[in-house]
């Protein structure tokens, strides 16, 4: 499934019809008079959160969304028809943000299924010479056109809802540990920034389970816009706890774990008040001294608690899980019978 975070569309709410001009002419029927109907209603354009989306990769081939107009009045007094509302489908958690300069006006946020909001009303319909009938304007042909509708381009940005978001440098052994605990198959290489978006998965442990997103490395300067940090340092703003993932095998993790936690307090929106567990990974690849060695380092420069684990392995993996579940309200780690867990965990991700 492709993976798409932000698009730019253009959006139009519908015209209101125009009022007729029409007068009453039956045979014996004398004055008849003016019957022409008011125009109907344009339709709205709504917005709509439905769960089972999880991109944005409809709106790269669609980006024109036009409201039906309302109908035409008509004679004997008939209103035309309303136009039927453009329900627009985006993913829970998406934003919509007006088109400035600065793409800081937010005009809507669906943060919850079903959730829905009429971005802009369609024009209302023009009067019909009918209502325009009085004492001494008795045979009126005036009427009103319909009100045009609302129109403008907006940007979709969709913002990720999980419980947990797994955070830390590139090449850190974030994918790996993702796949050790879900479904989610993220590309995992030898290399930095092998993950390109993020991933989410569904992490059980005890008979509980909490939603995990997987954000690709971060680097310094991340919270300014290098590597496009800032885009993704946006999907950890809803998270309820952080786990820091700092590679035990690779550069100073006193260093590693500073670079991470200045991100976070530059990029601002509470990301450095978040819970936040420290995880030295990659164990396996490095004896216990040095293990006990660096998590007193860390404890040294801030971090309140460090766990040992390996994600290649799952070792230390139970503590750590049974820590992110104590920061977790309990409707969120939610309980479920064995044997009745359902996989929804996202499908695997190729390159646009």
């Amino acid at each position: 499934m492709h993976f798409l975070d932000q698009a730019k569309i253009y959006i139009r709410s519908g015209g209101g019809g125009p009022g007729a001009v029409s007068f009453r002419r039956e045979k014996y029927v004398e004055y008849g008079g003016p019957d022409g109907g008011d125009g109907g209603k344009g339709a709205d354009i709504v917005f709509e959160a439905v769960a089972g989306l999880n991109t944005l990769i409809d709106f790269r081939y669609t980006q024109h969304f036009k409201a039906p107009r309302g109908g035409h009045g008509m004679g004997k007094d008939r209103k035309g028809a309303q136009g039927k509302d453009l329900v627009i489908k985006v993913p829970v958690g998406t934003q919509i943000i007006a088109d400035d300069e600065d793409r800081d006006t937010v005009l809507a946020d669906l943060t919850e299924a079903g959730q829905r909001v009429v971005l802009f009303e369609g024009g209302l319909g023009g009067r019909g010479n009918a209502s325009y009938k009085t004492s001494t304007n008795r045979a009126p042909r005036q009427h009103q056109p319909g009100l045009p509708g609302q129109e403008a381009y907006v940007w979709l940005r969709l913002k990720l809802l999980a419980d947990v978001g797994l955070v830390g440098l590139p090449n850190a052994g974030k994918s790996t540990f993702i796949n050790q605990l879900t479904n989610t198959h993220a590309k995992v290489g030898a290399y930095p920034f092998t993950t390109l978006h993020p991933q989410l998965g569904v992490v059980r442990h005890k008979n509980r389970e909490f939603v995990l997103a997987d954000i690709p490395g971060l680097i310094a300067g991340a919270a300014d816009g290098a590597g496009i940090g800032d885009r993704f340092l946006g999907h950890i703003e809803r998270c309820r706890v952080l786990i820091h993932l700092i590679d035990i095998a690779g550069t100073d993790p006193a260093e590693a774990m500073q670079v991470v936690e200045e991100e976070l307090a530059a990029y601002g929106e509470g990301l450095d008040e978040k819970p936040r567990l420290i995880v030295l990974n990659k164990i396996d690849l490095a004896d216990s001294e040095l293990a006990a060695g660096f998590a007193a380092e860390l404890q040294e420069v801030g971090a309140e608690q460090v766990f040992a684990i390996s994600g290649a392995t799952g070792a230390g993996m139970d503590a750590l899980l049974d820590a992110v579940i104590s920061h977790l309200p309990a409707a969120t780690a939610t309980e479920r019978p064995q044997g009745e867990q359902e996989e929804v965990d996202q499908e695997p991700w190729s390159p646009l």
